[in-house]
């Protein structure tokens, strides 16, 4: 495997970031995950923007995008794989044990996993945190992600793969790395940004391609949709036949299944929408 670190590819056993680094000492980094197909980047150019978005948000220098671009164009080459997890990660840099930064410079690191399609339909739980939809991170896809981590913990404990969090009022949010859709009377519905939820790029997608509308849901609403799925860079659009102990009936349902089907469809025909 080779490694982008800080202007050149590396090995993985040469490529060593120091544990100075902001990123590290107190998670002061932003980051993207990016499906790779047949050694290929899906929807680059929004993931970088959004990259760029977070960095601004993070009060990091602004990422050379050019250089990004480069860097995924490299480990790509360098270890082509049918279906990668191409994670690219901006770090504060070295600086001072604290929360103060030094002047050392970011670090970028570019980075690629093998993994497998995901299957067609999956379980989640609601857990009893909260997102804060009016902090300082809200909306900005940062290396804090520890809350996540647990959370997502919960979930495997209980047989699921993802976790739904609701946010201080009680609305509907977002899953640890996840948007959540629900169909409701055959209409699809899926939280807006301001509920605090992550800008995903395939919600984005889903959102164009089907129609689905942004709507302030309660976090009941899981109780009593007709269908539920979840999307992200991986996941793409995934099923949901569990939530909780509630089992959905026939998932995926008519809607899912067609959110499934054209994004399939559009997402092979244009690797850059």
């Amino acid at each position: 495997m080779k490694i982008w670190l800080d202007g050149g590819l590396k090995d993985i056993d040469s490529a060593r970031v120091s544990v100075l680094d902001h990123g590290l000492t107190v998670g002061d980094g932003v980051f993207e995950t990016v499906k790779a197909v047949d050694g290929r980047p899906f929807a680059l150019t929004r993931h970088l923007d959004r990259l760029a978005l977070s960095a601004r948000g993070l009060g990091l220098p602004v990422p050379d995008l050019d250089e990004v671009r480069r860097a995924c164009s490299a480990v790509l080459d360098a270890d082509p794989v049918a279906l990668g997890r191409l994670r690219v990660t901006y770090t504060g840099g070295v600086s001072p044990l604290g929360s103060d930064r030094g002047d050392h410079g970011p670090t970028l690191v570019v980075a690629l996993g093998e993994t497998t399609r995901r299957a067609d339909s999956t379980a989640a739980v609601t857990v009893p945190w909260t997102r804060n939809e009016r902090g300082a991170l809200t909306g900005l896809k940062t290396t804090s992600y520890a809350e996540n981590v647990v959370a997502l913990a919960r979930a495997r404990e209980q047989g699921a793969t993802e976790a739904l969090f609701a946010n201080t009022v009680g609305r509907l949010c977002e899953g640890t790395g996840s948007n959540v859709f629900v169909v409701l009377e055959g209409e699809t519905h899926t939280p807006p940004v301001a509920s605090g939820c992550l800008a995903g790029i395939t919600r984005a997608l889903v959102v164009e391609w089907t129609g689905a509308r942004e709507t302030d849901l309660p976090l009941d609403v899981l109780e009593r949709a007709d269908e539920v799925f979840l999307t992200s860079s991986l996941r793409d659009v995934q099923a949901v036949h569990r939530v909780d102990a509630r089992e959905l009936p026939t998932t995926p349902g008519p809607v899912t299944a067609k959110a499934m089907r054209v994004f399939d469809e559009r997402s092979g025909n244009d690797l850059d929408p």
